[in-house]
Order: C-alpha cells, then sequence, then structure tokens
C-alpha cells in the first residue's frame, strides 16, 4: 500500500508564509485569459488559506520561456485569479531576490500575492539547489496544488518539498483520492477506455492496465494497428504497421492476465479525412482498400455499452473516433453520455487527457462524470504506474 500524503488537515496555516504551488498555465489570446478552467479548479484552495489567515503567496510557471519575456508574464492573470477568489490579489515582479522579498514581507495575514512566473529562472526547469534555496526563504510551508505539473522534478513543484514542510492543496488532494478510486483500490470489475491516434504513444499506459483492470476497449486509430496485427485489412485507415508484433504481445499478454481486449467489429467508413465527408458502415472484415475508419460503428457502440454495464469502475483516457470532424464524434459522445446517465446510479468514472476532456465537454457530461482530470501528461503518466515527483515528496516520512 502506497503511503498515505500530508494534506492542509494537518497544518495550521494562521499567520504563516504559503507557497502555493499552482497551475495557472492556462490559454491567452491578446493578454486575456480565453479558459479559466485551470484557475477556478485551484481558487477554493487559494481561498482556504488566505480565509484561514495564511499568508498565501502563488507559484506558476506560464509558457516556455528562456528567460525573462513579457508576453509569458503572469500579471494579467492576477486580476482573474482575484475575480475567481473574490480577494484582492497583488503581484510581484521576481518570484524571488529583492523585489519577491519585499513584496512577501509587506504581506498581512489572509492577503494573496502571486509571483512572476517561476520560468523565468533557469533554475526552475533545472531543480538547481540554489534556486529552490531562494524560493524557499520566502515560505514557512510549501503546498503543492498543481497536479498537473507533479509529473515534472522542477524547484517549484519537487525541491521545495525537500527545504520546507509539505502539504497537498486540495485540488492536487481531490485528484489523488479519484485516481486511487479508480485504479489503486478500485471497486471491480474495472473497464479501461483507451483511444487515441497511436499505440506507440500509450504503450506503456496499456501494458500497466492489462494487469489492473478486467476489460479494456481499445478506440480510436490506435485499434487499426490491432486490427491489422490480427491480419484484417484496414484499407487506408492510419495505422502503425511497425507496431504489430508490439500488439500482437499486448493481446498475448492480455488473454495470459484474463483482461478482455475488446475491439472494434465495425467501423465509419470515409474515403476523405474532413468533416462531412460521405461515409458508410462497414463490418472491420469489409473495409474497402481505399477506405478510412473514422470511427466504430453501432455494433461495436453497443458492445461497449454493454462491457460497461457489467463494470464497478470505468477509466477513460482517448476518444474513439475522430470525434473533432463531424459526423465521426458519435460513438465517443454517446458512449460518454452513456457512462454518465449510468454514473448517476453508481458507477465510478474517472476520465483525463486533452482530448478526453474536450470530448466530454462536447458531449456537454463532464461534470456528470465522478472525475474530470485536466492534467494530462501528468494523468497518464500515473495511469502508466509511474511515480510522479510532485507527489511522492508529500507522502509521509
Amino acid at each position: 500500500m502506497t503511503k498515505p500524503f500530508r494534506t492542509l488537515d494537518q497544518v495550521d496555516v494562521k499567520g504563516k508564509r504559503v507557497l502555493l504551488r499552482v497551475d495557472l498555465n492556462v490559454p491567452m489570446e491578446n493578454g486575456k485569459v480565453t479558459d479559466a478552467t485551470r484557475i477556478e479548479r485551484v481558487a477554493p484552495g487559494i481561498a482556504e488559506i488566505a480565509g484561514k489567515g495564511g499568508k498565501a503567496i502563488l507559484l506558476a510557471h506560464f509558457g516556455r520561456p528562456k528567460g525573462p519575456d513579457p508576453k509569458d508574464s503572469l500579471r494579467p492573470i492576477a486580476a482573474v485569479v482575484a475575480h475567481a477568489v473574490k480577494r484582492h490579489v497583488a503581484f510581484a515582479e521576481d518570484c524571488i531576490g529583492p523585489k519577491a522579498q519585499a513584496a512577501v514581507a509587506a504581506m498581512k495575514p489572509s492577503d494573496i500575492l502571486l509571483m512572476e512566473n517561476t520560468r523565468f529562472h533557469k533554475g526552475e526547469e533545472k531543480n538547481d539547489p540554489a534556486f529552490v534555496a531562494e524560493l524557499a526563504k520566502l515560505g514557512d510551508l510549501w503546498v503543492n496544488d498543481a497536479f498537473s505539473a507533479a509529473h515534472r522534478a522542477h524547484a517549484s513543484t519537487e525541491g521545495l518539498g525537500h527545504k520546507l514542510p509539505a502539504y497537498a492543496g486540495r485540488t492536487m488532494q481531490a485528484e489523488l483520492e479519484a485516481l486511487a478510486k479508480a485504479l489503486e483500490a478500485p471497486k471491480k470489475p474495472v473497464i479501461a477506455l483507451v483511444g487515441g491516434a497511436k499505440v506507440s504513444t500509450k504503450l506503456e499506459l496499456l501494458e500497466n492496465l492489462i494487469g489492473r483492470v478486467e476489460a479494456l476497449v481499445i478506440g480510436g486509430a490506435m485499434a487499426n494497428t490491432f486490427l491489422h496485427a490480427q491480419g484484417i485489412k484496414v484499407g487506408k485507415s492510419l495505422v502503425e504497421k511497425d507496431m504489430a508484433d508490439t500488439a500482437r504481445r499486448i493481446l498475448d499478454k492480455a488473454e495470459t492476465g484474463h483482461c478482455a481486449i475488446i475491439l472494434p467489429v465495425d467501423a465509419i467508413v470515409a474515403f476523405h479525412f474532413e468533416a462531412n465527408a460521405p461515409s458508410h458502415a462497414y463490418g472491420v472484415d469489409a473495409i474497402p482498400a481505399d477506405g478510412m475508419m473514422l470511427d466504430v460503428g453501432d455494433q461495436s457502440i453497443e458492445r461497449i455499452k454493454g462491457a460497461i454495464d457489467e463494470a464497478a469502475t470505468l477509466v477513460w483516457n482517448g476518444p474513439l473516433g475522430a470525434f473533432e470532424l463531424h459526423p465521426f464524434e458519435k460513438a465517443t459522445v454517446e458512449i460518454a453520455r452513456y457512462a454518465a446517465e449510468l454514473t448517476k446510479t453508481g458507477l465510478i468514472s474517472v476520465a483525463g487527457g486533452g482530448d478526453t476532456v474536450a470530448a466530454l465537454n462536447a458531449a456537454g457530461v463532464a461534470e456528470q462524470f465522478t472525475y474530470v482530470s485536466t492534467a494530462g501528461g501528468a494523468f497518464l503518466e500515473w495511469m502508466e504506474g509511474k511515480a510522479l515527483p510532485g507527489v511522492e515528496v508529500l507522502r509521509q516520512k
């Protein structure tokens, strides 16, 4: 059993300088935030620390600057954070050094201060001990509330945990508890639904899941590679021919481990990769030589629904078809809505990854799943069974 992690329930923040690592790496256009989801997720945790009389010092990165760069400044984000937490948020022009120290020294209990982009310093991504020490001077304790950056051992996401008392923030805590429910100690049987374009990018994920789930649905263009590996002709569909041996190995491993693999039995086939391209349903054993499978067909949808009916827990990463092109989002949307309905009557449904979140939003059901992770890379690495540096450092010694 993995060791539990320390949370805000185990510390009194009153009067303390709390270095709070958050994810504010949000999409922006013309200096305006276009999607504030990540800010809204961390807002309650920021408000809680301030509400309890802590001095909330926000650390975050933005973009991939190669040094200080005005276009990657966090300054415009301060107002958006203030709106989300319904409190004033001050801004410091640096995250270490005299400007940062002066801004922190001026704080009173319950104040909130957003520090400038940590990646303006090379020491952040290098996890440089000297940079970590400069950051640590500013705080009495460190709270990591950025699960989405927990797979990176950077100064503000991992290094600080070795210098200051370390705790999981509320968003991090919710994420870890949801993920534990999904794969560490799940209600069985567990079904995983993995889609997307390439087997090569999801190889470790598939291999880890086979040992942990009772059934594995493979969709998206990845399924084409598995069908090809079984000698099925897939026409002009996207396929990784060099991954055929790997696909066969995964199928053998699943059989040995009593994990049912569910592949499409029919597909929606078009002759052009574009929205509204004329399309027809075919059995997978009858794909036209010049056709492309762009979604799974109705029989496959019914099989997937049947498999979900038998599950207690569903873990989902990746769409079933080319969901960004109409009408090839049909299977993904239909299954998402079906899973959302079953969640109302007890199914534990956990989904994550950028495309998956977009697909669930398109289906209008993201709010109805048990938990939807916006963490992308960190979610995937966690599903692959990897230890995440920014999480490990929070575990009770």
